[in-house]
């Protein structure tokens, strides 16, 4: 390099470059928000900004695949918390109902800088509520006004109660309108070039909460506007009785059928599909957001990870939303997906590589983006984190850096960055609407709670 780089990130302990390179003592060197090179000690070039990582772990930044952000309004709302999925819901959509733009930007204000915080440079978000218009557009602009990279997906709700669904009249919209939204955002905020940082997918809910025609009619959009697909599906037992009785099929032939099974699209939990429609996912392609932590809440099953990854579907992490959840570290997410891998399968079906791996590349290729995200190989986007353990949880643990970041813990982000923009320095978020937003998300979350 004959010239300086605008950004390095050096002395690392370990940097990680992807799953089949790490560096001891590495650097990372970063311009225009792409990184550039990467090296072991000893070989760094001049840097206009110097980043310190004394040596701790260096990771790419971890991809959220699946998250409801708007419902950190509600978190540990007492009268649900030891609900079923549907009593869960059922007992929440009243109060969600009451979501409108200032509620939809302050709780994505809120939630992505806890993502940061929890080393997630990249988040997908399942926003499918939608009492008042507008409110994808708030969580885009909190998006931007931070540096964040986002891919929000237009959930939808369209079979109320009334008509068979479980969601009531309140946060439920007709098929026009849906499709309409669906299309004026793609348009209004969709970028499809490389190194974007927002983008747009199309997110009918579940089964039991959008029609039919919803559902090939978004899946044609889709198609013609190439863009990616995202929806729950066989999460619950009780989605796959709605299934049987409503359409007379289960829900992953319910899938096939309206023309979602393909390589655009990426589902949140897959627990219950059986071993011939698990082969059909990964024939197709189609990748899947796991939710370990919210698995376990809810006390369902959980997805088979391994199997999965085996039969080549691309298998991610998700935090899901923060009222079934509670939080929004991906960190968190991706020890509980080592944990809860190795409790289905032994000590040899999951390590610490295998959680960091399905959390970055694995995230990354459900998004479409395996070429930039996910990895910090020479020409990937400048989006990383240093990771931080207090000096008494690393105590003894010499032998293996990326082993000791998932076993001993709590971690935090000490430095992350997006883009090459340092958005969390030294464990704390550099987000100067920060405070702000968080006195204006506990007005809002009080009365959404009716707690005075």
């Amino acid at each position: 390099m004959t010239s300086a780089v605008d950004l390095l990130v050096k002395d690392a302990g370990l940097l990680v470059v992807d799953g089949e390179r790490e560096i001891p003592g590495g650097w990372v060197a970063v311009t225009s928000g792409r990184v550039t090179a990467v090296g072991s000690a000893g070989t760094e070039p001049e840097a206009r900004t110097t980043v310190s990582a004394a040596g701790r772990l260096v990771t790419p930044g971890l991809v959220n695949t699946h998250h409801h952000i708007y419902q950190n309004l509600t978190r540990s709302y007492a009268p649900a918390v030891n609900g079923t999925l549907f009593d869960w819901l059922t007992t929440l959509y009243p109060l969600w109902a009451a979501l409108d733009e200032e509620a939809a930007y302050v709780s994505a204000y809120v939630g992505m800088a806890e993502l940061l915080m929890g080393g997630c440079t990249t988040s997908s978000d399942h926003l499918y509520v939608h009492p008042r218009p507008n409110l994808v557009d708030a969580e885009i602009r909190a998006a931007r006004d931070i540096g964040f990279r986002f891919h929000a997906t237009r959930g939808s709700m369209t079979r109320s109660v009334e008509d068979g669904g479980l969601p009531p009249r309140s946060v439920t919209q007709t098929t026009d309108e849906v499709l309409a939204d669906s299309e004026r955002l793609i348009r209004a905020h969709h970028d499809p070039e490389p190194g974007a940082l927002i983008r747009v997918a199309l997110a009918p809910c579940s089964p039991f909460s959008v029609t039919k025609e919803v559902m090939t009619a978004t899946a044609e959009l889709a198609e013609r506007y190439d863009v990616r697909l995202h929806t729950h599906l066989a999460e619950d037992r009780d989605e796959d009785t709605y299934c049987l009785e409503t359409y007379g099929c289960r829900p992953v032939e319910y899938f096939e059928d309206t023309g979602w099974m393909s390589d655009r699209t990426w589902v949140a939990h897959c627990i219950y599909p059986n071993d011939d429609e698990l082969r059909r996912l990964g024939a197709a392609g189609v990748g899947v957001a796991h939710c370990p932590s919210s698995n376990m809440l809810i006390g369902g099953g959980t997805a088979r990870v391994k199997e999965m990854r085996e039969l080549g579907l691309p298998v991610g992490i998700g935090c899901d939303g923060s009222a079934s959840t509670d939080h929004a570290s991906l960190w968190m997410e991706t020890r509980n997906a080592l944990l809860l891998g190795r409790y289905r399968g032994g000590p040899g079906a999951m390590t610490a590589r295998d959680a960091l791996d399905i959390a970055t590349r694995g995230s990354a290729r459900c998004l479409g983006r395996a070429d930039e995200l996910g990895h910090l190989r020479p020409g990937a986007c400048a989006d990383l984190v240093v990771w931080d353990l207090h000096a008494v949880a690393l105590a003894g643990a010499l032998s293996d850096p990326v082993e000791a970041w998932l076993r001993c813990g709590p971690a935090r982000a000490w430095t992350t960055l997006v883009g090459g923009r340092v958005l969390v320095d030294r464990g704390e978020p550099v987000l100067p609407g920060l405070a702000d937003a968080l006195r204006d998300h506990g007005r809002i979350a009080r009365r959404m709670q009716g707690v005075g």
